[in-house]
């Protein structure tokens, strides 16, 4: 969607070089249709600011994809016909920044967005070349719409597992919009005024903000080559296997 004045000049008047980042934002939206989702509007706030910084955008929209349920990296392994994680997995993992979008269900976060999220969990057995966790070195970030209360919590849901997992959260790593409580438009909808939510400055701030410390933070990371390992190298942890910091290649 477009951005508002203010989300235009500060794209218009950034200095920093982000052109060698890559991100990927999941919707897990429950509608099929990606162009009938509420959520997509607001994570396109996130994707306009970052596209316009030339960061590489692509946008997952995981209702239309066969997603096994699981806690394995490939689920056909394990008694599923298909499972299209595999190749999402491969964009994800190659993404310095990760927003995962979700509406709004009886206080909670879609069942599409658990699912991710699981299937997100079942790669934490896989690490990088400094033994951490293979999310180490990336940034994660959310976004949550509907018409009911719960956008903190889903928020708080999202960005725990992320930061689990090993993924950075920046300061401000989330933003959401909901109207008022119960039945009633969602982000986008026609309203006397116009589109719900576009001018709701509170939204629009803190998805610019969000936006903004993602890349920055991923810059930062990128730039210190990931977080250093001295303490969280996973294979210091094996079985009667001590690791010599002071010579890495060698165990003591």
């Amino acid at each position: 969607m477009p951005l508002n004045a203010t989300q235009s000049e500060l794209c218009d008047t950034n200095t920093n070089d982000f052109s060698d980042l890559r991100a990927v934002i999941i919707n897990t939206s429950l509608k099929r249709a990606e162009a009938e989702s509420h959520t997509k509007l607001l994570l396109s706030v996130a994707g306009e600011i970052m596209t316009r910084n030339k960061v590489s955008v692509e946008v997952i929209h995981a209702a239309a994809h066969q997603i096994a349920y699981g806690v394995q990296p490939d689920m056909t392994e394990h008694g599923w016909e298909r499972d299209d994680w595999p190749a999402l997995w491969q964009k994800i993992k190659a993404a310095d920044i990760l927003i995962i979008g979700t509406p709004i269900w009886l206080g909670e976060e879609s069942s599409i967005c658990r699912l991710v999220i699981e299937r997100l969990y079942a790669m934490s057995g896989l690490l990088n070349d400094k033994g951490q966790s293979v999310f180490y070195g990336k940034t994660g970030g959310a976004v949550v719409t509907g018409n009911e209360d719960g956008v903190k919590h889903c928020a708080m849901t999202i960005l725990y597992a992320l930061g689990h997992l090993g993924y950075t959260i920046p300061p401000q790593a989330d933003c959401g919009w909901i109207g008022e409580a119960g039945p009633g438009p969602s982000y986008g909808d026609e309203i006397e005024g116009g589109p719900a939510g576009f001018d709701n400055e509170f939204t629009q701030r803190n998805a610019t903000i969000m936006t903004w410390n993602l890349m920055h933070m991923a810059r930062m990371l990128k730039d210190a080559g990931g977080l250093p390992n001295h303490g969280n190298d996973r294979n210091a942890w094996q079985a009667g296997c001590r690791f010599d910091y002071e010579n890495p290649e060698h165990r003591v």
